[in-house]
């Protein structure tokens, strides 16, 4: 197995062709990215070439408790459902977590057997990662790395029509990573706050 990271333009019609039938098989009829968000695809791909599990990372400046950060989180997470239970989804999950710690979503390579390669990032690295996951989900990405921030809740949309995570129907958690010194040092402003997203009408809540 190895794990490929490219930005989603850039992706082979072979293996976007893969992706969207993953994608098709959890989301039927959903659609692509907004560029703006500059999406990166991160796959694990068997020797055969097949794609067994696929997931995005979107990025976008934020501006929190009067601080600008730049924020990346995962979006479309999937695995083959004839592979289900073996581990490939924790595994890309991790591998992302570690490609955005190196040096965030730009400039991708790719590795053999471990986690994507970045070049020099071009925007620097991601300051923190935040992306909200299902209640029932929490513990399957904290085994790959990822913290649940308790109390928060990210704002989705566009600041004149917001998307919140916790909206009537909707039981999610805020799962986050702080990969910089500074947002390290700002940890404890993501504790139980309202951040404001707002990637925009697309993608609403990544």
């Amino acid at each position: 197995m190895r794990i490929v990271a490219m930005a989603e333009p850039e992706m082979p019609a072979e293996l976007r062709a893969q992706v969207e039938a993953l994608q098709e098989q959890a989301w039927p009829g959903g659609g692509p990215h907004d560029p703006a968000l500059r999406p990166v695809a991160v796959l694990l791909v068997a020797p055969d070439g097949a794609v067994r599990a696929a997931l995005d990372i979107l990025s976008k400046d934020i501006v929190h408790e009067g601080r600008i950060y730049r924020a990346s989180g995962l979006s479309a997470v999937v695995t083959d459902t004839a592979h289900r239970g073996k581990g490939y989804g924790r595994r890309l999950v991790a591998a992302a977590r570690e490609l955005l710690a190196g040096g965030g979503a730009a400039d991708i390579g790719v590795a053999d057997g471990g986690a994507a390669e970045c070049g020099a990032a071009g925007r620097g690295a991601a300051d923190v990662g935040l992306f909200t996951c299902d209640r029932p989900l929490q513990e399957f990405y904290e085994s790959a790395g990822w913290t649940a921030l308790p109390g928060t809740v990210l704002i989705g949309g566009t600041p004149q029509d917001p998307f919140p995570s916790d909206q009537p129907g909707f039981d999610k958690v805020t799962m986050a990573a702080f990969f910089t010194a500074r947002a390290q040092r700002d940890a404890a402003a993501f504790e139980r706050s309202r951040i404001g997203l707002y990637p925009g009408g697309i993608d609403r809540l990544w």
